[in-house]
C-alpha cells in the first residue's frame, strides 16, 4: 500500500507560477512510475506528465515547455513545477503512482490549481 498526499495547490493569476508537491509513504518510492494527472470538471481526467525512476519524463503536447515533472527519490516526493499558467490549466490535479509492470497503482486525494484573474 501506498499513500500519496498532494499539496502546492491554490489560486494564481494568469501568467503566474505554481509547484505541486507529492509526498509518497508506505513502499519503496524508487520502484515506482510517478505522474501528475488533472481533472477539470465535466472532462475526463488526462495525463499531465510522467516520470520514470530513471528520470525519463514526458509531458502532454499542452504543457510542454511550461510544466517541468521532478522526482527526489531520497524525500519520496515528485514535484511539478508549473509555469505562465492559463486559464485552461484550472482542474484538479492527482498524483499517481504505478508499480510496473502495472499490477499496482494508486492515487492521491487530488489538490485544485485556479487560474482567474
Amino acid at each position: 500500500q501506498v499513500q500519496l498526499v498532494e499539496s502546492g495547490g491554490g489560486l494564481v493569476q494568469p501568467g503566474g507560477s505554481l509547484r505541486l508537491s507529492c509526498a509518497a509513504s508506505g513502499s519503496i518510492f524508487s520502484a515506482y512510475v510517478m505522474a501528475w494527472y488533472r481533472q477539470a470538471p465535466g472532462k475526463q481526467r488526462e495525463l499531465v506528465a510522467g516520470i520514470a525512476g530513471g528520470g525519463n519524463t514526458n509531458y502532454a503536447d499542452s504543457v510542454k515547455g511550461r510544466f517541468t515533472i521532478s522526482r527526489d527519490n531520497a524525500k519520496n516526493t515528485v514535484y511539478l513545477q508549473m509555469n505562465s499558467l492559463k486559464s485552461e490549466d484550472t482542474a484538479v490535479y492527482y498524483c499517481r503512482a504505478v508499480l510496473p509492470p502495472g499490477t499496482r497503482a494508486y492515487w492521491g486525494q487530488g489538490t485544485q490549481v485556479t487560474i482567474s484573474s
